[in-house]
């Protein structure tokens, strides 16, 4: 009688039920048959019962905590080893006092499988702040469901193979101060619903396959200090940057030049006025310094008469670097190239094509090149001012060599591989024979330490050099010095057992994270290779920067510790 009532009372079980009004409409001939008939519905209903009810005390009892963890392994994203141990210990996960999830960090490492961003339950994670899957052959489309991380912060899907639109959900998270999905393939307009994004400071929506006009939304986003939508197909006004995106033009809501093509000379007197008069200053005493005998100028910063103009805050040995600053604010790198070249008609034609072509360029890890001045007696690069300078300066300073600490440094070098394979394999034309160094340097001739062998005698820059000097630079960054005295020793018949903790950066102390231990490993094995004597022998920057994306299941080398690692093992 007990589990009858439960029968009428819950509904737990449709099929009981519907046996139950049988029973009911019956008009039987026995009262043994109905006792039966009762009894055999009462025991499938208690049974039934039962079990649902083990099932909701068992669901019940998992902690937000543990459907946290839970959530984790059923993305598949974690080694199963894994799955027995506190979760908050796992790579890429971070923890608050409480122990719940604060930040999810995914990159490169973990890449190869098209995973899908769906696979992430986001309603177990209530105290997520900060999401960042990058470079983690992400597939598919941004789920709507992203909309139930109310406390996010930031959020970054950037360099991923995510289609489909921007969900407008998006603009549900209201906290959210960094916005990142640029380098995948969505496609749609920009949703007006990011337009309530109103704490949003950084919104980077570039290298996709966006379309449409910029929703005037977006002026509702008062704290945006950065708006990068270049490499797209938009069209309209835009706020911040101007990219390369045809019709594109600024905005009212924004300082940039106005949309009214009634008043083009406004353009002409607040950028490209002020820009000709610190050329043309520059010029002049460029003109007056040729009379007198070169002296090397001073490392320290010198303020000129045109302080507020321009000033010097760099010096190598192909020029000087001026900070320029326009007196609407915005900041250039002019670089004033020294070389006796400038003369020659032929050396002029092939540097203005190649200023012409690089200028052209937009990678997120090439500076970029604006424009350039030429005359017989000095010329001048416009850049991207770098606040932070170069990293050949960062890696000489020793204050600033150890703020770049070991997982910054594998960074570089994959954010170099990623350029340079742009340069050979992306670019149309193809740009090659750059030959990158530490000092920023692209143009034209390359640097003493970095040039390919082959150049000796073939006088031929191809891909192949490029990716010797890419090896250069990456064992430069990983011992924080330039690598002279090692490949010396490497080439030498003796072949001497060098281990490689001895080489890496003695001001950094010895990578202990097992992740940073592996891209040391197959950054350095890498820029063995690129340093092959054979050009036919190093890989091309397109494979060096696939490397990069994929996950090894076995370790490169036997060896568990670091400091048990040799050279010859890397190179061989």
């Amino acid at each position: 009688l007990k589990c009858l009532y439960k029968l009428r009372k819950s509904l737990l079980n449709p099929i009981a039920q519907s046996t139950e009004k049988l029973i009911i409409s019956m008009d039987p001939a026995s009262s043994i048959f109905r006792l039966a008939a009762l009894v055999w519905v009462a025991i499938f209903t208690c049974d039934n019962v039962a079990v649902r009810s083990g099932t909701i005390v068992t669901a019940s009892a998992l902690s937000p905590i543990q459907l946290e963890k839970k959530a984790l392994i059923n993305t598949g994203w974690w080694n199963s080893s894994f799955w027995t141990t506190d979760h908050c210990k796992w790579e890429g996960i971070t923890c608050n006092s409480a122990g719940s999830i604060f930040e999810l960090y995914l990159s490169g490492y973990y890449a190869g499988f098209n995973w899908r961003l769906s696979q992430l339950n986001f309603s177990c994670f209530p105290n997520l702040v900060k999401l960042t899957i990058q470079f983690f052959a992400l597939t598919g489309s941004i789920p709507p469901e992203i909309s139930a991380l109310s406390k996010l912060q930031l959020l970054d899907l950037s360099s991923n193979g995510l289609t489909g639109t921007i969900p407008p959900e998006i603009g549900n998270l209201k906290n959210l101060i960094e916005l990142n999905v640029g380098s995948n393939s969505l496609i749609g307009p920009i949703p007006s619903a990011l337009g309530s994004l109103t704490n949003l400071s950084n919104l980077d929506l570039s290298s996709n396959k966006l379309s449409g006009k910029i929703p005037p939304e977006i002026a509702g986003m008062k704290n945006l200090t950065w708006l990068d939508l270049s490499n797209n197909n938009i069209k309209g006004s835009i706020p911040v940057r101007l990219s390369p995106n045809k019709g594109l033009c600024g905005g009212n809501f924004l300082d940039l030049p106005s949309c009214d093509t009634t008043k083009p000379a406004t353009l002409f007197v607040e950028i490209f006025l002020p820009l000709a008069i610190v050329l043309s200053v520059i010029v002049f005493a460029c003109l007056l310094l040729a009379k007198r005998k070169y002296k090397k100028p001073k490392l320290e910063e010198r303020a000129t008469n045109n302080i507020d103009v321009f000033s010097i805050w760099n010096y190598d040995g192909y020029g000087s670097v001026y900070k320029a600053q326009l007196p609407n604010g915005k900041v250039f790198a002019l670089k004033k190239l020294h070389t006796s070249e400038t003369e020659e008609l032929a050396f002029i034609k092939s540097f203005r094509n190649e200023a012409q072509v690089l200028s052209q360029v937009l990678h997120r890890n090439i500076v970029k090149l604006y424009g350039f001045c030429l005359h017989r007696k000095c010329m001048f690069l416009i850049y991207e001012y770098m606040k932070r300078g170069s990293l050949f300066c960062n890696l000489h300073n020793n204050e600033d060599a150890v703020e770049l600490d070991w997982a910054k440094r594998v960074n570089i070098v994959k954010a170099m591989a990623h350029a340079l394979a742009y340069l050979h394999h992306d670019c149309s034309p193809s740009i090659a024979s750059t030959c990158p160094d530490s000092s920023n340097r692209t143009l034209l001739a390359g640097t003493y330490g970095y040039i390919a062998p082959e150049l000796a005698y073939t006088m031929v820059m191809t891909e192949k050099c490029d990716v010797y000097s890419f090896g250069v630079v990456t064992l430069e960054v990983l011992m924080g010095k330039h690598p002279r005295d090692l490949l010396s020793s490497l080439s030498s018949s003796s072949d001497p057992k060098i281990m490689l903790i001895d080489v890496l950066d003695q001001r950094l102390p010895p990578p202990v994270d097992r992740k940073v231990i592996r891209d040391i490993l197959l950054a350095s094995t890498i820029s063995f290779a690129c340093l092959q004597s054979n050009p036919k022998s190093r890989p091309t920057m397109q494979y060096v920067s696939q490397e990069f994306l994929i996950t090894r299941k076995t370790p490169l080398v036997k060896h568990a510790a670091i400091q048990d690692i040799s050279i010859s093992e890397l190179r061989n």
